[in-house]
């Protein structure tokens, strides 16, 4: 089982809480009507997950992730009456087959050991005909101005702890593969980014990745396995300071995206991570 990198301080909420249908799941959007049934899997604090309500009413919407905590926050938000929020395993979905017309991933199979299993399962959840989608950003990638070394080095620090931890920060590049991997067959694979280069953007992205480089779970991984100290660390929330407060400051994360039919799917368990 992979360690979540990012954990749950504030400055990850910061993060998690300003994701939309409109910046993170625009993909999907044609998708999304009336009476259609959604699974949001890592849903987080649901604002991605309710939005979909919002859309798809009077249809079923379902927000799983694996933290208590954070599910207690998603349904105690805005619009959640309309969703069911529960806690489970990614890996394990406590739903029956066949239940959901669509079954939607954001950001989480870079976090996860064995991506093409939790593929396999969102896609044994949804209907016949129905759809599997997920998008994942590419720590690899990202690309930014002006190119500050701290940058550089937050980079290669971010990606080297988020592969201990069991993960894949690649993931974007990876996802159709996966999917084909998993036995999806019927495939469109995609790509958007976000971007940060307005004044107010920079100070925002700037601002909580400051903050989670110091004081998140990255900080504490980061830390106490010896691959930085709190002195590197303080460094590093500097020159995301200083691009921030920079004029010409200007950062790109570029997302993978596929959306994949669940057609002539055949469940098979997964062998062996990827």
């Amino acid at each position: 089982m992979a360690t979540y990198t990012h954990g749950h301080h504030e400055s990850v909420l910061r993060s998690h809480t300003w994701r939309t249908v409109a910046n993170s799941a625009a993909y999907l959007r044609d998708g999304l009507v009336p009476g259609t049934d959604v699974l949001d899997v890592g849903c987080g604090p649901g604002t991605i997950t309710t939005e979909f309500a919002s859309l798809v009413a009077p249809g079923r919407v379902v927000g799983l992730d694996a933290s208590a905590d954070v599910i207690a926050q998603a349904a105690a938000g805005d619009g959640a009456g309309a969703v069911e929020f529960v806690t489970g395993d990614a890996a394990a979905l406590p739903f029956s087959a066949g239940g959901f017309d669509v079954v939607h991933a954001h950001q989480l199979l870079q976090h996860v050991a064995d991506p093409v299993a939790v593929l396999r399962e969102m896609a044994r959840v949804a209907r016949p005909d129905g759809v599997v989608a997920a998008r994942d950003s590419d720590y690899a990638g990202m690309i930014w101005y002006p190119r500050l070394p701290g940058l550089s080095e937050w980079l290669e620090l971010y990606r080297t702890l988020a592969a201990g931890n069991g993960g894949e920060p690649d993931a974007g590049r990876r996802l159709l593969a996966w999917a084909h991997e998993a036995g999806l067959s019927v495939v469109t694979a995609t790509a958007s980014v976000w971007c940060f280069s307005s004044p107010e953007d920079r100070a925002w992205w700037g601002g909580l990745w400051a903050d989670r480089v110091t004081s998140s779970a990255f900080a504490e991984q980061a830390v106490g396995r010896g691959l930085a100290a709190a002195s590197d660390l303080d460094r590093l929330a500097a020159a995301w300071r200083e691009w921030a407060g920079h004029d010409d400051g200007w950062f790109l994360v570029p997302h993978g995206e596929i959306v994949a039919r669940v057609t002539g799917f055949e469940f098979v368990p997964s062998a062996s991570p990827h």
